[in-house]
C-alpha cells in the first residue's frame, strides 16, 4: 500500500500541479461580496487578482470544513492507503483543528501535520513529501521527515503596496498614506507560524536586496530540496526582475518555478508583491 499525500489550496498549490505531483489539494472558498468561489477551482488565481484589482472591498476566505476533510480522507485511504494532510498553519487558519475533528471519524492510516507554514512554504513542504511517497517511504517515515524539515523551511516576501493592508484593517489609512508617499515596502517571513514583519524599506530596489541579505546571512538555497518564487498581481514583472537579478542564489537554473501567490496572502498583498520559499542548507 501506499500513501496519499493531501494539503489545502493555502499552499497555492493549482489543481493541475498537483495532479502532475501526485498530491490531492482541498481547496478553500472566499467571496466577494455574496458570490462564493472555490479557490482555484470555480476561479483561477489569474481570475481572482483581476477581480481584486476592480474591487474596493477584499474578499472573505473561509476555512475547510470538517466534513469535507472527512470525505477527502475517506477517497484517500479507500484503498488501504495511508494519508497524511498537511495543513496551512493553525496561526493563520483553523483549518489545522477541521482535519482533526475529521480525523477522528474516519477509519484509516491518518496523519495530521500542522505546517506552520503557508504559500510558497507550505508548498515546497508538500513537494517534499510528494518526493518522499514517490521513493516508497511509508507514512511513519514521511511524518518523521516533514517534522524534521519544518525546521529548515524559510519564507521571505516583500509587499509592493500598503493599499489592501489598509483595506484589511490590518494598518491605519495615516499610515498606509505615508507609507505609500515614502515608498515603505515591508519585508516579511514567517515565524511561529504567523507572518512577522522583518524589515521596512523605501522601495522595491531595497526590498530585492533585504531578500538577498536574509537568504544569505540565514546560509543560502538548499537547491537539492524543492523551491519556488512566486508574485502577486497579473503583472510578473517584480519577480521576473528578482530573478534576473539573484539567479545565481539558485545556482544559476535556467528556469525557476514561478507561481502566483494564493488567496490566502495574496488579498493583503495587493499585486506587486514577491515571495521566495526554500528549504536553508
Amino acid at each position: 500500500m501506499g500513501v496519499k499525500i493531501l494539503t489545502d489550496s493555502g499552499s497555492d498549490i493549482s489543481q493541475e500541479y498537483a495532479k502532475q505531483i501526485g498530491v490531492t489539494v482541498i481547496p478553500l472558498t472566499f467571496r466577494f461580496h455574496d458570490q462564493e468561489y472555490i479557490d482555484g477551482v470555480t476561479m483561477s488565481l489569474q481570475e481572482f487578482y483581476e477581480h481584486l484589482e476592480q474591487e474596493e472591498e477584499l474578499p472573505k476566505t473561509s476555512q475547510i470544513t470538517p466534513y469535507r476533510y472527512a470525505e477527502a480522507f475517506k477517497e484517500a485511504v479507500r484503498d488501504g492507503d495511508s494519508a497524511i494532510y498537511i495543513s496551512i498553519s493553525s496561526g493563520v487558519s483553523g483549518c489545522y483543528q477541521s482535519a482533526l475533528l475529521a480525523k477522528q471519524n474516519v477509519e484509516g492510516d491518518i496523519w495530521v501535520l500542522d505546517s506552520q507554514q503557508f504559500c510558497g512554504s507550505l508548498r515546497i513542504l508538500v513537494e517534499y513529501a510528494a518526493r518522499l511517497a514517490k521513493e516508497g517511504k511509508a507514512a511513519p517515515e514521511i511524518f518523521s521527515c516533514l517534522k524534521e524539515a519544518q525546521k529548515k523551511v524559510r519564507i521571505i516576501a516583500v509587499f509592493a503596496t500598503l493599499e489592501n493592508l489598509r483595506k484589511g484593517g490590518r494598518i491605519s489609512s495615516t499610515a498606509a498614506f505615508f507609507g505609500e508617499a515614502f515608498s515603505i515596502k515591508p519585508v516579511l517571513t514567517i515565524t511561529d507560524g504567523a507572518v512577522d514583519i522583518l524589515d521596512k524599506v523605501r522601495g522595491m530596489k531595497k526590498g530585492f536586496k533585504a531578500m538577498r541579505e536574509y537568504i544569505e546571512n540565514d546560509g543560502g538555497i538548499d537547491l537539492s530540496m524543492p523551491y519556488c518564487a512566486a508574485y502577486t498581481g497579473t503583472d510578473p514583472a517584480n519577480i521576473n526582475k528578482f530573478l534576473e537579478e539573484n539567479r545565481d542564489l539558485y545556482g544559476n537554473a535556467e528556469n525557476i518555478e514561478i507561481s502566483f501567490v494564493g488567496t490566502t496572502v495574496g488579498t493583503y498583498a495587493g499585486a506587486g508583491a514577491i515571495a521566495t520559499a526554500y528549504f536553508v542548507k
